[in-house]
């Protein structure tokens, strides 16, 4: 089981699992809902994950062309909308997956990562992560 918050603390996010790798992802659309280089998640499935507390959507168009929506197994937004911290996002390309952004999950400091996606779009100066698989883009499901 991992617990965490967003950075205000108006959303928690639960999830019944427990997930020994993680994954970082380049792809542009995590480079801006992160506001950073990229995102860091895991991939439970929805029926794991509960997100509660004061929660928004919006849904993107992704570089695959699918629809990108901020939902939970129980549609429910993903992100906090008091302090717009990103906890969560659901594409088709995840079929019963969700992905979760780790940096919400303060025990995901100590775990390693499996895979980086979409290095194609790593920022120059980014090392790829020793012992990690990389993806120019989406691997097929």
């Amino acid at each position: 089981m991992h617990s965490g918050q967003c950075l205000c603390g108006a959303t928690k996010i639960e999830i019944n699992t427990t997930e020994e790798k993680q994954i970082a992802c380049h792809c542009t659309d995590c480079q801006q809902t992160s506001g950073s280089a990229h995102s860091t998640n895991i991939l439970p499935n929805q029926k794991d994950v509960k997100i509660t507390g004061d929660v928004k959507e919006y849904n993107s168009k992704a570089a695959s062309g699918n629809t990108v929506a901020s939902l939970t197994a129980n549609s429910d937004p993903t992100f906090c909308g008091t302090c717009g911290s990103a906890l969560a996002h659901k594409s088709p390309a995840f079929g019963e997956g969700i992905a979760v952004q780790t940096g919400n999950l303060p025990d995901f400091r100590k775990i390693p990562f499996a895979a980086e996606l979409f290095v194609k779009d790593r920022w120059t100066g980014l090392p790829e992560i020793p012992g990690a698989d990389q993806a120019q883009a989406m691997p097929e499901a």
